[in-house]
């Protein structure tokens, strides 16, 4: 176990609790300039409310340490599933797009839906989608969308 009252950087010494503060402040800051999913904002708060136990436990850098990576790690973890929950939306109304690219079975390609160029996959049995078909949007993994052509879902073009 590491044990300090002071660290020095640049000839500057800085409590722990000063040291905590500042890479709880970096790490938040990150987050403006590199979005990375509220990661960065997890080690940042936990950085900041070690801070806090830094005043009480000054010397013991390597408890400081240990409650950070616990409570980044819990905090991360929480983060993740409140996201989940709230990111899981069903696909919108709206089912209809078409081929830009062929695409084979078990290969990505991309299709025009909403307006917008999604990934887009076939879905399963479907052999095989040539540009400018018209698609059905059965389902969504994430950004892929899973598509098949409109005559075998029972849809005339």
């Amino acid at each position: 176990m590491m044990w300090l009252s002071q660290i020095t950087i640049g000839g500057i010494e800085i409590s722990p609790s000063g040291l905590w503060l500042i890479i709880g402040t970096a790490l938040c800051l990150i987050e403006l300039v590199i979005p990375t999913a509220f990661t960065a904002v997890c080690l940042g708060v936990s950085a900041l409310l070690v801070s806090l136990v830094a005043l009480l436990l000054p010397s013991w850098f390597g408890v400081q340490i240990a409650i950070w990576m616990l409570l980044s790690c819990g905090l991360i973890a929480l983060g993740y599933r409140i996201n989940q929950k709230r990111t899981s939306r069903k696909i919108q109304e709206s089912t209809e797009a078409e081929a830009l690219t062929a695409m084979m079975p078990n290969q990505t390609g991309r299709v025009l839906y909403e307006g917008a160029s999604w990934r887009a996959k076939c879905a399963d049995g479907v052999e095989s989608i040539e540009p400018h078909d018209l698609l059905h949007v059965v389902d969504r993994e994430g950004t892929t969308l899973i598509v098949m052509p409109m005559h075998q879902f029972g849809i005339k073009d």
